[in-house]
């Protein structure tokens, strides 16, 4: 199936889930936030969010600063 990654168009398996999605990306462990058709996902449901066709996944890194 089709979404986008970043405004990148990207073919991913189905029935995917928002941490697969990370790990397979090599995204796994990293301080990230993660939004899915403009609504931010909980880390906590990473795991249980499926994805479908024509998402819009934005991927944002954590940077520690002061």
């Amino acid at each position: 199936m089709q979404i986008k990654i970043n405004g990148r168009a990207e073919e991913v398996a189905e029935q995917l889930s928002a941490a697969q999605l990370l790990e397979q990306m090599g995204l796994g462990g990293k301080r990230l936030a993660l939004e899915i058709n403009r609504d931010i996902v909980p880390r906590s449901q990473w795991h249980e969010h499926r994805l479908n066709p024509g998402d819009e996944v934005e991927i944002v890194h954590a940077i520690g600063g002061g």
